[in-house]
């Protein structure tokens, strides 16, 4: 797993082994959903939600991101984020949070990120649940942008106060981009 652009383009990123407590995001993927968010990037404040290996929030800080707060809860997680932050030497606009995805949220709250990353573990409501979150915590710039993954079998909800923007299709792998509505819609 590498970083693919920006300042710390080719730096090679640590995955945790196996796929109970992290599945990085595979690299076709990661490059459509940078393609998506390519021109909100650059000052942005970015959230990682779920953040796994942290490659996701490195990437946006490798293409010119200001800040990015990374989140897990797993242990594990968490140490190969903080060590791949430091590969990527980005140590001085990141942050990392180790707890869950609504501890964050609420310790967040008040912030406002420009783009958001929600990559949950597939199946079940981890990713409604934490839609949810954030339209309750309010914690989307007005022109953010979230990036969900999904499976194609989950049932993705865009929140009221949400509109998808576009959906894609990558195998078994789904992305849906939202916004916030426009007040006149």
């Amino acid at each position: 797993m590498r970083v693919i652009a920006g300042e710390a383009r080719g730096r090679s990123l640590e995955a945790l082994p196996g796929t109970d407590v992290t599945r990085p995001t595979l690299s076709q993927v990661k490059e459509a959903m940078f393609s998506i968010v390519q021109f909100d990037l650059p000052g942005a404040r970015v959230l990682d939600l779920y953040a796994g290996s942290g490659q996701l929030g490195i990437e946006a800080l490798s293409r010119g991101a200001a800040r990015a707060v990374f989140v897990d809860q797993a242990p594990k997680a968490i140490g190969v984020i903080k060590k791949n932050i430091a590969a990527a030497r980005v140590e001085d606009r990141a942050e990392v949070l180790h707890m869950t995805y609504q501890q964050a949220l609420q310790r967040l709250a008040g912030q406002q990120f420009d783009v958001l990353f929600l990559d949950p573990p597939y199946g079940g409501e981890l990713l409604n649940s934490a839609l949810k979150a954030v339209e309750s915590f309010d914690i989307l710039s007005p022109d953010g942008i979230i990036i969900c993954e999904s499976s194609v079998e989950d049932s993705v909800k865009c929140p009221e106060s949400f509109a998808v923007q576009k959906t894609y299709q990558y195998g078994t792998i789904f992305l849906t981009a939202m916004c916030r509505k426009e007040e006149n819609s």
